[in-house]
């Protein structure tokens, strides 16, 4: 009972350490309005829970501290590694709204983004929001609990870490959402472009018109008019974005 005992307390421990280290870094667990208690709570439920379903691919236990030692930071390694990937596919989503807010105007109303734990526009943290909710009304993270399961296929416990792998995916996923966060804000740069020319032409048209006392609620208000039109296709391609990019990392 007692050697039974240790063995689950091992599997266990090997679970919480990937699982937990990812979800305290997955978009949406990490906000600062959910509780550290929370998160550990949901990280321990889900490592019990899914245990049976990953003892299959764990190491036997070690049979000295040095390996274990090194188990234990493989495993929380391999569980950062996955909740980095996870929010730079979710950063795609901070540079739309940094660029839908400086097209706007609101380039210096900031708020707290809870999201990102840190000062932001306040469009960016709109969006950002909206963007986290829709996440969980689609069970999205359900495919990114998927997406550590799955990791276990990709990263056994006990093999060494494939570090080249590891900077290569991550400098592809920057990459590949830096343009996806370019192309969601796409419609603020170009509206960027035509709103300043215009009113570099009404200037030049008309040197005696304040054109600073002109432009700014102009700009303002077709900025939210564009921002109110395009922000369902944003949300629904990023959307998109983040499930194939998950879809992508696990293949």
């Amino acid at each position: 009972m007692q050697e039974l005992l240790n063995l689950n307390l091992y599997h266990f421990l090997m679970v919480f350490l990937r699982l937990g280290s990812a979800i305290m870094l997955m978009p949406g667990f990490m906000s600062s309005y959910i509780n550290t208690n929370i998160r550990l709570s949901v990280a321990l439920s889900l490592s019990l829970i899914l245990m049976p379903a990953i003892i299959p691919y764990l190491a036997s236990p070690p049979s000295n501290t040095t390996t274990f030692l090194t188990l234990i930071l493989s495993e929380i390694t391999i569980g950062i590694f996955i909740g980095i990937i996870m929010q730079f596919l979710y950063a795609a989503l901070n540079l739309a709204g940094s660029l839908a807010g400086q097209a706007i105007g609101f380039s210096n109303a900031q708020a707290f983004d809870p999201t990102t734990l840190n000062q932001s526009i306040i469009i960016e943290t709109f969006i950002t929001l909206i963007a986290i909710t829709v996440i969980f009304i689609t069970d999205i993270h359900h495919l990114m609990i998927s997406a550590i399961i799955d990791s276990y296929h990709l990263f056994q416990p006990g093999s060494s870490l494939p570090f080249g792998d590891f900077a290569n995916q991550l400098s592809t996923s920057l990459n590949s959402s830096f343009i996806m966060g370019f192309k969601l804000g796409s419609p603020f740069v170009a509206f960027t472009i035509i709103f300043y020319t215009g009113m570099g032409l009404v200037s030049r048209l008309m040197p005696q018109l304040n054109i600073f006392f002109l432009s700014l609620p102009l700009q303002i208000y077709l900025g939210l008019g564009l921002l109110f039109i395009t922000i369902p296709t944003i949300i629904i391609w990023f959307n998109r974005y983040f499930d194939s990019g998950l879809h992508l990392f696990l293949e």
